[in-house]
């Protein structure tokens, strides 16, 4: 089974302390949320996981999956910026992605079909809403497989809708034995998710 672990993690950006002593382990099917005030950190401890972000102190290792891949290459990240490209279609950005992460020769209608944009397929992303772009970014999970997710306020710009259809897909990851780290502020719909608040008192 595939193991995430964090021992005693430090972070720090522009010479300040974001976080330190920071720990937990994460197997396969489950899920953690990271909760904090802002600037706790939250964020960039995900970019630490997706190799964003240098490790100060502490180490991350992730046990059980492909040997010859790299923590990062095992992970999808999905940051606070959609990175939709205005002038492509939906198909044509996410079959971009999807090939940039290494899903070639993938279709991507199954993808966008989870996220109900399938009949937005050859529409310029140009033309998306704010929840649609997100809902484009969303795809990626879906377009190609990957252990670990790292989101970041992925629920930011959904109707309720489109939150289920987040659910749904992160259920769906979790009972093949994916694992899950959300950054979040409230509820997004992980079920029986164990919680690390950063920057807590004691």
């Amino acid at each position: 089974m595939m193991r995430l672990q964090a021992e005693n993690l430090a972070c720090e950006r522009g010479g300040r302390s974001v976080f330190t002593g920071v720990n937990f382990s994460l197997s396969g099917g489950e899920a953690l949320v990271v909760t904090g005030r802002n600037g706790a950190g939250k964020s960039s401890l995900l970019r630490q996981i997706a190799g964003l972000l240098r490790v100060a102190e502490g180490s991350l290792t992730l046990s059980g999956g492909a040997a010859e891949a790299t923590l990062s290459e095992q992970a999808h990240y999905l940051g606070h910026l959609d990175a939709v490209k205005p002038s492509l279609s939906v198909r044509e950005n996410l079959t971009f992605w999807a090939s940039y992460l290494g899903g070639r020769s993938t279709p991507v209608e199954p993808a966008l079909a989870a996220v109900d944009l399938a009949d937005l397929a050859d529409l310029p992303a140009a033309y998306l809403s704010a929840g649609q772009q997100r809902r484009l970014s969303i795809a990626r999970l879906a377009a190609v497989q990957r252990p670990l997710w790292l989101l970041d306020e992925p629920t930011s710009a959904l109707d309720a809708p489109s939150q289920e259809r987040l659910a749904a897909l992160m259920a769906a990851h979790r009972s093949g034995g994916g694992m899950i780290v959300a950054a979040a502020h409230g509820p997004i719909g992980l079920e029986d998710a164990r919680e690390l608040e950063l920057g807590a008192a004691g």
